[in-house]
């Protein structure tokens, strides 16, 4: 795993929502940092991935009420645990639970696995309610897929959610979720 500024030099073999990733930030004028990578499907395999980005590992969630109407991507610290009760209450909406896969393909045209804030690229109507966890708001940088995960990215906390977010028409609430207890 090797650390590349920018897209790859060749686009041969790579899927077209990962290569629109690269258009997208590009587009904007937004520096990244890039690594390819065997698929990640487990925390270990992300965590390892995280620290040679040099960035603190991050959990993506892909959540929905009961009744399915209402989505949200929730970004913590790869610390700190998801407690329903504890972020219903904060952002008033009943009991969440993991959405399904066909939403995630709905709506952020990604699969399990690949649940990544660049996603929010593809939710043109925001179907999916953006919740970041205030801990990463701290970090220097945030680490994502580019809508797959067999590359990882990292780019500027400040330009991911003050130049990326607004140009993909998405606004934020802040959560404060607890951390994992020592075991």
């Amino acid at each position: 795993m090797e650390l590349q500024n920018g897209r790859p030099a060749d686009a041969a073999g790579r899927m077209d929502k990962e290569i629109r990733t690269y258009d997208f930030l590009d587009g904007l004028g937004v520096d990244y940092q890039r690594m390819d990578h065997e698929a990640a499907f487990t925390m270990e395999a992300c965590k390892e991935v995280d620290e040679a980005l040099g960035v603190e590992m991050c959990k993506n969630l892909f959540l929905c009420n009961r009744q399915k109407t209402d989505f949200y991507l929730l970004l913590i610290p790869g610390d700190k645990v998801f407690k329903t009760k504890e972020l219903s209450k904060q952002i008033g909406s009943a009991r969440l639970s993991f959405a399904g896969a066909e939403y995630m393909e709905k709506y952020l045209d990604i699969t399990p696995g690949s649940v990544s804030i660049m996603g929010l690229m593809n939710d043109k109507d925001n179907a999916v309610r953006l919740l970041v966890d205030e801990d990463l708001l701290k970090e220097e940088w945030i680490g994502c897929h580019p809508c797959v995960n067999t590359s990882s990215i990292r780019v500027k906390t400040k330009d991911m959610f003050d130049t990326v977010m607004k140009a993909m028409h998405h606004e934020m609430t802040v959560v404060k979720l607890t951390r994992e207890e020592n075991k």
